[in-house]
Parts: structure tokens; C-alpha cells; sequence
């Protein structure tokens, strides 16, 4: 039976298990020098409506080192781009192809091209969603930490597609995740509910207030991302007035927990949602973050790709 990636709810918590073991071993292998091609021969298109640096060069790199190739597909040079049916799209590059990794903006699209394709389709990121940042995001914490279950995450800022996925992902393997957004800028409403659910019944909590410093109290990671995703830069000014005071800087930080790690999935606007000095401080994990994504990305397309 086909499997798809469109949000974290598409993976039960043993399966984030075994990705994050896949992850460490697919780290450790690379380090020493093992050569593992699972995917010898296969493709992987990979639809860019998007701008991308870590996505596009984790993907692309993933898929050379797993034995396989990529297909860079800006989707302007795609039929898609001058009004192919997404349906039409998704049967014809399921001829061709083994996998579809897609970074879009809009969820229903990506969801369009699942329900039509008969390989698999990976969200590389949507406005609504970004499973496989946080997928690297709780690697990262475990492999600093030891474990995640019982866990405190503080996320500041806006309720974006990063804090959706982090939610979902924080719910489903017991971190308790606290989050701090400016009023009109909290997460979607309906996540937020069945996330709360699927955190109680893995014995965790998950909170929302507009009170950085009450969310940061006793935190294990502070996560932050930017203020205006990428569709939004009209809104800049208008967010800067209104994130005022979310940024994770040494006053926040000394709300933390004394050893808590810093996280951002990058690109960072030091001196907006993150200071200079922390970002580039010792506390700071968001270049190991940045690697992960591709040993994460590489356990996905291992699991969802190899016969």
C-alpha cells in the first residue's frame, strides 16, 4: 500500500521511532565511511514552488548517497505552472518516477497530488505544514539529550507551519511543548485540538499563552523561527510591531532551563526573532539541526522509497 508524508499525523509514534534510530544510523554510517544504496536506481522528483537551500541541497544529496538521483522541477518549468491539472501532473511523473518531494505553499495541493500519484509524495513544506523539519528538529533534541519523553519545549513567535508540525510531532512522542505567540498569530485551531489530545494520551501537556517568559520558565530547547514565512513579506513592518518582545535573547534565555539547547530552522534574522549572541552562543544547536535534515530526510526517503 502506498504510504505518503503530507504532515507528522501521517506517522504513528513507533514509526517517528524508528526514523529518528534510522536517522542516527544513517549519521553514524556516513561518518564512517559505509556505503548504503537502498535506492539504486530509483528517482525522485522534487516540485519547488518555493524558494530552498536546506530542503532542496538535503534532498538532492540524500538521494545521491542512497544510490538514487533527484530531479530539481521548479514548477514554472513545469506544465503544472501554466495550468496542467495537479491530478494530470501526479499520473504522468508517477510513470516516470519512484517518489515526489513537493515544497509549496498550499496544503491542498499537496494533498491533490497524493490522492492522484501511485508513488510516494513527501511534503517538503507547505504554509500549513513542515513534517520533515520536524522530524530533524526532535533527532537534533534527541541526540543532545538522550531522550524526548518528558521533555519541555518552549517555541516563541509565530504559529507558522514549523510550530504545526513541532506541535504534532511534540504530541505524538510525549515532550511537553509550551508556546508563546502575539495575539492574531496563534497556531491553527483545529491542530491545536487534536494535537492536545494525542498529548494527553502520551502523558504530556501542551500550552499556549502570549507570555514568552512564562513559556520559557524551566525549558529543555527554546525554538524560534522567523517573524514573516515566505509569502508574507508584505506583512514585515506590520510583524515587527507585533513581535516585539518574542525574540529568544539572554533575558529569555535565563528563564530557561541552565543547559537548555537554542533551535531555529533557519533562515535566521538575528536581531528580530533571535539575537545575535545566542544564535552564535554555546546553547545553540541550529547548524547540527540544519545537518540533520538531510540524515532525517534520508531515513524518510529509505522508508517510504526502498522496495
Amino acid at each position: 500500500m502506498k504510504k505518503d508524508l503530507l504532515t507528522i499525523n501521517d506517522l504513528t509514534r513507533e514509526d517517528i521511532e524508528g526514523l529518528l534510530q534510522r536517522s542516527a544510523w544513517m549519521k553514524q554510517a556516513r561518518k564512517d565511511g559505509v556505503v548504503h544504496q537502498p535506492l539504486l536506481g530509483r528517482s525522485l522528483g522534487m516540485i519547488f514552488e518555493k524558494s530552498s537551500t536546506r530542503t532542496r541541497v538535503s534532498f538532492e544529496v540524500g538521494m545521491y548517497q542512497l544510490g538514487g538521483q533527484a530531479l530539481y522541477l521548479p514548477a514554472q518549468d513545469l506544465q503544472m505552472g501554466r495550468g496542467e491539472p495537479v491530478a494530470d501532473t501526479a499520473r504522468t511523473l508517477s510513470r516516470y518516477l519512484d517518489g515526489i518531494m513537493i515544497r509549496t505553499f498550499s496544503q491542498k495541493i499537496v494533498e491533490e497530488l497524493a490522492r492522484h500519484a501511485s508513488i510516494p509524495v513527501v511534503n517538503g513544506l507547505t504554509d500549513l505544514h513542515h513534517p520533515c523539519q520536524a522530524l530533524a528538529d526532535l533527532f537534533t533534541v534527541r541526540e543532545r539529550r538522550g531522550t524526548l519523553e518528558g521533555l519541555r519545549l518552549c517555541y516563541v513567535g509565530d504559529g507558522n507551519n514549523v510550530a504545526h508540525s513541532l506541535i504534532e510531532a511534540c504530541a505524538k512522542v510525549g515532550m511537553h511543548m509550551a508556546l508563546a505567540c502575539p495575539p492574531g498569530y496563534e497556531p491553527d485551531a483545529a491542530i491545536m485540538r487534536q494535537a492536545k489530545q494525542a498529548a494527553a494520551a502520551a502523558g504530556s501537556e501542551l500550552t499556549l499563552s502570549s507570555d514568552p517568559k512564562k513559556a520559557a520558565r524551566g525549558a529543555d530547547v527554546l525554538y524560534t523561527d522567523v517573524w514573516a514565512s515566505m509569502g508574507q513579506e508584505q506583512e514585515q513592518s506590520q510583524r515587527v510591531k507585533a513581535f516585539a518582545g518574542y525574540q529568544i535573547d539572554a533575558s529569555l534565555m535565563r528563564e530557561a532551563a541552565s543547559d537548555a539547547i537554542v533551535m531555529h530552522c533557519l533562515p535566521a534574522h538575528r536581531g528580530e526573532e533571535i539575537s545575535a549572541e545566542v544564535i552564535e552562543g554555546p546553547h545553540s544547536v541550529v547548524f547540527d539541526q540544519a545537518e540533520n535534515r538531510l540524515h532525517t530526510q534520508k531515513a524518510v526517503l529509505e522508508m517510504f522509497m526502498a522496495r
